[in-house]
């Protein structure tokens, strides 16, 4: 990879818990593998009282002691308290930017990592210009901006902030990130699909019957529930992470593997969903909260009774829907997605059903059911492409069987896999933003969901199921795919909705 320039990364909000978790670990992991220019510089700012000196202590301290030889990095690590809700705070900004780079040759290249509450994008990016250090200067330096979902929290107030931070920086700065886009399997869609000759040709109608996009958690909202209830799934996961996934797989192929031409392609996908009116919300949304239950001998708490969440909540802690997709490409192709909590096992993965054969010539192969081949992109946790066929059982006859051809990129035991913000912040490091979201692909993603943000709004008769915590939620999902031997593919060992085993 090409190292990047020089640069300064400022991390707003650098005490809060994913600067914790995820970006200094990723930032260390980057900078073991070389990955980092030689002047290269971290700052924190936030509220609280650090010293650059305690700021790094804490940072060994959220290691846990597992690495050692991390004194290069600590001497990378700087710290700057000011208020952020105080406009002219941001001076002490500049300040120690200039302090930071004073005799080390690193231009004024700067990223802007916006670890806060949503409510302060505009006001850091307003404090920030007005210190006057937002402007790129051509040929010279740049200045960048990364921002963390929820990008609004419907569709007028996305546009909003994409209008308020186009007064301070431009659409080109911008730097929308969903983690979920770095993780390796996602970006090996493109490469899946572009890069083989075998699949391009049956990446459509007429040969695809459906796809298959499945988001599940184990854990329940936890202590989270009072924030989580303001949100639901249909924020928290379908407007961004899934949707995102579906562009990635529903996208013509780009002129070449560059950012604008990439992302112009998945806005058009955006642009070709089909509309869902508020009256047919019922009909293609199924929303639903776990309910407590007993699994494996722990008692797991309803949804209503978690910390934080109102005992007559409407919040959707599962959400399944169908959908369209209308262009030459995927005309009456159904799309189906489904994401909740308290499921079986933590699992994201996209499935993509083919037809199947016209005509059964073998025995008992017509009373297969999901007979479909499968090709399933596991994105997350256990990485990799799983090809599912039908082969001949050994003996007389011709009893058939399912098999599978299975790649782990876990196999790869030479190879780095990256974590998602490492991928990410390498990227913006470097200036590319294929795998971020741009702000007119955020609006077409908030319109898609409006009307059903609208139904559940408007119609409290709308009916929110209850499932119980460890099951695949709600049985009334299974009424979105009509035809009687197609089911939702259950990506493990564990009890499908049934009750019977489902297969790994």
């Amino acid at each position: 990879m090409n190292i990047p320039e020089s640069h300064i990364i400022t991390i707003f909000g650098a005490s809060g818990d994913l600067t914790k978790r995820k970006l200094l670990p990723a930032l260390f992991s980057l900078f073991k593998q070389d990955l980092l220019p030689k002047e290269f510089k971290i700052l924190g700012v936030g509220r609280t009282d650090f010293s650059d000196e305690l700021f790094r202590k804490n940072f060994i301290t959220w290691l846990d002691g597992e690495e050692k030889d991390v004194e290069p990095f600590l001497n990378k690590l700087f710290y700057q308290k000011i208020d952020t809700g105080k406009v002219d705070d941001y001076e002490l900004v500049k300040s120690k930017l200039n302090e930071l780079r004073e005799g080390t040759g690193i231009p004024e290249n700067y990223i802007y990592y916006l670890s806060t509450p949503p409510g302060l994008y505009e006001l850091v990016a307003k404090g920030l210009e007005k210190a006057n250090i937002t402007a790129d200067v051509e040929g010279e330096s740049w200045k960048r901006i990364i921002i963390e979902k929820p990008f609004g929290i419907d569709l007028a107030s996305a546009k909003k902030l994409n209008k308020n931070l186009l007064n301070y920086f431009s659409e080109d700065q911008i730097y929308r990130i969903d983690h979920y886009l770095g993780k390796e399997t996602v970006q090996n869609v493109l490469v899946t699909r572009f890069g083989n000759g075998i699949f391009e040709p049956l990446w459509n109608r007429n040969y695809i019957h459906h796809v298959e996009v499945t988001s599940s958690e184990e854990l329940g909202v936890g202590t989270r529930g009072g924030y989580y209830d303001n949100s639901g799934a249909l924020r928290d996961m379908v407007q961004n992470h899934l949707l995102q996934l579906v562009g990635l797989v529903a996208m013509e192929p780009p002129i070449h593997a560059e950012s604008k031409a990439i992302r112009n392609e998945v806005l058009k996908v955006f642009q070709s969903l089909r509309p869902i009116k508020e009256e047919e919300v019922p009909k293609y949304v199924i929303r639903g909260q776990y309910t407590g239950s007993t699994v494996k001998g722990e008692c797991l708490t309803g949804y209503r009774y978690e910390q934080g969440v109102p005992n007559d909540s409407r919040t959707e802690s599962y959400l399944a829907m169908k959908f369209f997709i209308d262009n030459w490409r995927w005309k009456d192709v159904p799309f189906y997605i489904r994401t909740g909590k308290r499921l079986p096992t933590r699992v994201t993965e996209i499935v993509i059903h083919f037809k199947k054969s016209p005509h059964h010539i073998f025995s008992h192969d017509d009373l297969t059911i999901n007979a479909h081949n499968q090709l399933v992109i596991r994105v997350q946790p256990d990485e990799g492409l799983l090809f599912k066929f039908s082969m001949k059982v050994p003996g007389a006859g011709f009893n058939t069987k399912t098999a599978n051809m299975d790649f782990h990129y876990s196999d790869l035991n030479d190879d780095h896999i990256p974590e998602a913000y490492e991928r990410l912040l390498l990227d913006c490091m470097q200036g590319d933003s294929t795998l971020y979201i741009r702000g007119d692909a955020v609006e077409e993603a908030w319109a898609f969901v409006q009307p059903i943000i609208n139904a559940w709004k408007n119609n409290p008769e709308i009916p929110v199921y209850g499932y119980p915590a460890g099951s695949w939620g709600p049985a009334h999902a299974d009424t979105l795919i009509e035809e009687p031997e197609i089911t939702w593919r259950y990506p493990c060992k564990n009890l499908s909705n049934d009750g019977e085993y489902c297969e790994l």
